[in-house]
């Protein structure tokens, strides 16, 4: 739809309202904070550009036309839906304020992002503020990213290497990949090391292809050992780390997953570390977002620098 030219201002309107109901340019004039000229100016305004005359100025003050009237009908019921406009977009922004959409590969949103949530919570109610109401999608990085990019998310937490351009970034917490084996695995005996060739060559129980920590494993067998060389095929793949975990404790072979994964079950004795040489396993852990150098003002932005305060991460 399409407003003509002359279609008045709420403003305008809203100043024709208090003369019909004040009955002066003077009283309309206090109430509104401004001069009486400007009254006068603002109807004499209203007046050419609707080509209607509105208001007749007597000795006791000032009174509305026929048309003026009517007029002042319509316009009463234009702002009143323009106040409930008015007040829907405020509720809504402040729903948005209130609301933080996070999306985070599943070694952050099970082993670290529970803590950081609380831990926010903790800080607002110190300072007599009520933290966001977040909503957690957990999936593997490259769905984060995809996520983040799609306008899903506010923001993401990812566990890969690398993060496109496009993608703004900051590293929130550091990790380390271990390869873990049941007690009874002959890698639980051995007196050396895991190699890097040899860690290639091992068929592993892995995540799924887009998983960070699938993708930190190869980025740093490349790193050590050359782009040609081969990796072994998966012995069996899941989309979770509980998955992958589950299977180890069971028997169905080695993997390489991340320390926080696993830490209670190397404290327990449930699960084996085994020593690897030559391949650097530490990988860092980040938050991603679209647009500015800094997440816009808001629930982001405010995880971001409650991280920031934070000793976080496995080092």
């Amino acid at each position: 739809m399409h407003l003509g030219p002359r279609m008045p201002e709420l403003a305008a309107l809203e100043v024709l309202l208090t003369v019909a109901r004040t009955g002066s340019f003077n009283a309309t004039a206090t109430e509104l904070g401004v001069t009486q000229q400007a009254i006068s100016a603002r109807i004499s305004a209203l007046e050419a550009q609707t080509g209607v005359s509105l208001v007749v100025r007597g000795p006791r003050g000032s009174e509305l036309t026929p048309s003026g009237v009517v007029v002042a009908e319509w316009a009463e019921r234009l702002l009143k839906a323009a106040a409930e406009v008015e007040a829907g977009i405020a509720a809504l922004r402040e729903d948005a304020h209130r609301q933080l959409r996070i999306s985070a590969s599943l070694t952050i949103a099970e082993q670290l992002l529970p803590g950081w949530l609380v831990s926010m919570q903790a800080a607002a109610r110190s300072i007599g503020a009520v933290a966001p109401h977040v909503v957690l999608t957990a999936t593997n990085s490259d769905a984060v990213i995809e996520r983040v990019r799609g306008g899903e998310a506010d923001l993401g937490f990812v566990e890969g290497p690398s993060v496109p351009r496009s993608v703004r970034h900051r590293v929130v917490a550091a990790d380390r990949l271990t390869l873990v084996v049941p007690p009874d695995h002959p890698f639980a005996r051995r007196i050396r090391a895991v190699d890097a060739r040899e860690l290639a060559a091992t068929a592993l129980v892995t995540r799924e292809p887009g998983s960070g920590t699938r993708e930190a494993l190869r980025t740093a067998l490349v790193k050590a050992l050359g782009p040609d060389i081969g990796i072994a095929e998966p012995l069996i793949e899941f989309s979770t780390a509980g998955g992958v975990r589950q299977a180890v404790l069971a028997g169905a072979g080695p993997a390489v997953m991340s320390d926080l994964a696993v830490r209670d079950d190397l404290a327990s004795g449930r699960l084996r570390a085994v020593p690897v040489d030559g391949v650097d396993l530490r990988r860092a852990l980040k938050a991603v977002w679209i647009g500015e150098r800094v997440p816009p003002a808001g629930p982001a932005r405010d995880l971001l620098a409650h991280l920031g305060s934070l000793r976080v991460g496995h080092k």
